[in-house]
């Protein structure tokens, strides 16, 4: 087995993690071949104890200052720091970590939590960010569906979707889940904001190459019709009348499930993050509760959505961090040895 800490590539630097840049692949997989030769890593393959990482939407939208939803934490700078200590995790771990499953949130703009996709009485689109829609809301009339969108989400049957937004927001609603977030244009497929972070790209892909691993990218989002902050599942899966509106990832649950143990981080730790670990745990409290034992949370490696003066959701994160951790899971930190982590052999 390679040894559970590495040295840090010295290509690695940490002031740039807050950039966005192109990332050289030649080279890293170059030097990733000369790596894994001179540390004596072994093919993923081979690992006896198998170790997921899943880093959940690591991208530009959320994790570089001035981009669409950076997620600044309560000191401002929180997503880029996460992603600085998530790369040196991914460096000094190579020799262990088994497989990485980045989640990628992917939308367009008529999404049914963008601003265009809401009009009120003056014709008004919501302000992102700042308008939560209640099922009280859409009853009054407060905010309705925008008509111009239509044609190009339901074949111009505005009727429909209207219902489908009252049927929604009540499914939400008793649910007991946060209100309708109306939230800027983000990860849109296509802009840079989707692209993960380029230093953390790179470590990925550092990482496939030193161990022979398919790096295994799992997108999200895309349904017009519903949220989805868990790659899980997403928010509500049934349409009006019990019809399937979309479906919970039922194969990337197997997938998890099959390893010895799986480590979280990512963005946000208040919304995707929280939410599919939770649905995590929905399915491994359905299967065998004991599983929640191999689930590791990195703490330093998350931050919650805070925007100074409008919405700071630290308190929602940190109380559902302690309900993961009495449900078994593990909160664990980034600069521990994986090796001394409880419940893991190497």
């Amino acid at each position: 087995m390679a040894q559970a800490q590495l040295p840090i590539p010295t290509h690695f630097n940490p002031q740039t993690v807050k950039d966005v840049w192109r990332v050289h692949y030649g080279d890293r997989a170059d030097e990733a071949t000369r790596w894994a030769q001179h540390h004596r890593l072994q093919p993923a393959a081979e690992d006896t104890t198998r170790i997921c990482l899943l880093a959940i939407d690591v991208q530009n939208t959320f994790c570089i200052p001035d981009f669409e939803l950076f997620v600044g934490g309560r000191l401002g700078m929180g997503a880029v720091d996460d992603s600085k200590r998530l790369c040196e995790f991914i460096y000094r771990n190579l020799g262990v970590i088994t497989q990485i499953i980045p989640t990628m949130d992917t939308h367009t703009a008529m999404q049914i939590f963008h601003p265009i996709f809401w009009v009120n009485a003056a014709g008004e689109h919501p302000t992102p960010a700042a308008t939560m829609i209640t099922l009280e809301d859409v009853q009054q009339g407060v905010w309705r569906v925008n008509p111009a969108i239509a044609p190009s989400i339901a074949k111009g049957n505005l009727e429909a979707l209207q219902h489908h937004a009252l049927h929604y927001t009540k499914k939400l609603t008793d649910a007991g889940k946060y209100p309708l977030t109306v939230w800027p244009y983000h990860s849109m497929l296509g802009g840079i904001g989707h692209a993960l972070v380029s230093a953390v790209e790179e470590a990925m892909f550092f990482h496939s190459v030193a161990r022979s691993s398919q790096t295994q990218f799992e997108l999200k989002g895309s349904h017009p019709l519903t949220e989805n902050y868990s790659v899980l599942r997403p928010e509500v899966m049934e349409g009006q009348e019990g019809s399937i509106l979309a479906q919970k990832n039922t194969s990337l649950i197997q997938t998890l499930l099959e390893f010895d143990a799986v480590i979280v981080a990512g963005q946000a730790k208040s919304h995707c993050v929280a939410w599919t670990i939770a649905d995590l745990l929905t399915e491994i409290q359905l299967f065998d509760p004991a599983l929640a034992s191999k689930v590791y949370l990195l703490e330093d490696c998350t931050s919650p959505v805070v925007v100074p003066g409008v919405i700071d959701f630290t308190e929602q994160a940190d109380a559902a961090y302690e309900r993961f951790a009495e449900a078994g899971m593990h909160l664990v930190r980034s600069t521990s040895e994986i090796a001394d982590w409880d419940g893991i052999t190497l």
